[in-house]
C-alpha cells in the first residue's frame, strides 16, 4: 500500500507535470478575468498590493487586503504547483516562527505580532502570483515597455518565461542520459531508499552543468537569429514601439476592476478606523 502510494506521488511529481504546470502557468491562462484585464492597469495595482502591506501594521487593513487578492488568486486560476509552492514559501519565512515561538517559552502575546507579518508576506505573494500568472510574456513586456522600462530589460523577462519550458526539457533530457548511463542502487528496503535518494540528488546536481552549457548553446543561437531580423534596431526604434503599444487599450471592465479595488480598500480603511 505504502509502495503504490509512494510511486503515485512520484508521477505526479514527474518532469512532464512540471513542465506542464510551468506552461499553464505563463500560456494557459488567457480567459481569465484577471488575464483579460490591461496589463497597465494590473502593474499599477500589483505596485499597491505589492509595496503598501509593508508600511502598515494594522490588522484589519492587512486583513482587508489579504482577502481581495485571494480573490484575485482564485479569478486568475492559478497552477496548483505554484499555490504549493507558495504556501511552502510562507510556511518556511513565518510560520515556523510561531511554532519555534511556543516552543521555547513563547506564550499567546506572540500571535499577534506574527500574524501580523504573515498577512503582510502573504498579501504581497498572492497579488505577485495573480499578476504574474494573469500576463502572459508579450502582454508583461508591453505594460512594462509603456512605462518607460528599458526595451531590452522588458525583453529579457519576456525571453526568460519563454526560457523556463526549454530549460526544464533540456533539464529532463540530461537527467534521463545520466540515468540510461548509472546503475541505481536496489531500493526494496528502507536502507535501500535512502541510498536511492542520494544517487537521485547526486544525479540532479551532476545534471546542472551540461544543462547550463546547452541552454547556453540554444540561447546562443536565439540571440543570432533576433540580431538577423533586426532586433537591435527595433529596439531603439520609436515607430517599432508604437507599433508594439497600440494594443494596450483600457476598457470599461479596467476601470470597474480599479475601481471595485479602490472600493475595497477604502471600505476596508473605514473599518479599520472605526474599529
Amino acid at each position: 500500500m505504502l509502495n503504490k502510494l509512494s510511486e503515485s506521488i512520484l508521477d505526479k511529481f514527474s518532469m512532464d507535470f512540471l513542465r506542464n504546470q510551468v506552461l499553464k502557468n505563463a500560456y494557459g491562462n488567457d480567459d481569465t478575468l484577471i488575464a483579460m484585464r490591461d496589463p497597465r492597469v494590473l502593474l499599477l495595482w500589483y505596485l499597491f498590493f505589492g509595496l503598501v502591506p509593508w508600511f502598515v501594521n494594522d490588522m484589519v487593513f492587512l486583513l482587508g487586503c489579504f482577502v481581495l487578492v485571494m480573490i484575485t488568486t482564485l479569478l486568475a486560476r492559478v497552477a496548483g504547483l505554484v499555490l504549493f509552492l507558495f504556501a511552502l514559501g510562507v510556511f518556511s519565512q513565518t510560520g515556523y516562527l510561531l511554532i519555534v515561538t511556543l516552543l521555547f517559552g513563547g506564550d499567546a502575546s506572540a500571535i499577534l505580532p506574527l500574524l501580523v507579518l504573515t498577512l503582510k508576506v502573504t498579501t504581497v505573494s498572492l497579488a505577485s502570483v495573480t499578476v504574474f500568472s494573469g500576463l502572459d510574456p508579450d502582454r508583461l513586456s508591453n505594460g512594462l515597455m509603456w512605462y518607460g522600462c528599458p526595451e531590452r530589460l522588458s525583453f529579457s523577462i519576456s525571453y526568460a518565461y519563454r526560457m523556463l519550458p526549454m530549460l526544464m526539457e533540456e533539464f529532463q533530457n540530461v537527467l534521463l542520459s545520466y540515468r540510461l548511463r548509472g546503475n541505481p542502487p536496489a531500493h526494496d528496503s528502507i536502507p535501500g531508499k535512502i541510498r536511492y535518494l542520494i544517487y537521485q540528488i547526486k544525479v540532479i546536481v551532476h545534471s546542472f552543468y551540461p544543462l547550463m552549457l546547452n541552454t547556453a548553446k540554444r540561447s546562443r543561437t536565439t540571440v543570432e537569429a533576433l540580431e538577423i531580423k533586426g532586433y537591435r534596431y527595433a529596439a531603439s526604434s520609436k515607430k517599432v514601439r508604437r507599433m508594439k503599444l497600440a494594443s494596450l487599450k483600457i476598457s470599461y471592465d479596467d476601470l470597474i476592476f480599479a475601481a471595485v479595488s479602490f472600493l475595497w480598500v477604502a471600505v476596508t480603511m473605514l473599518l479599520s478606523s472605526i474599529l
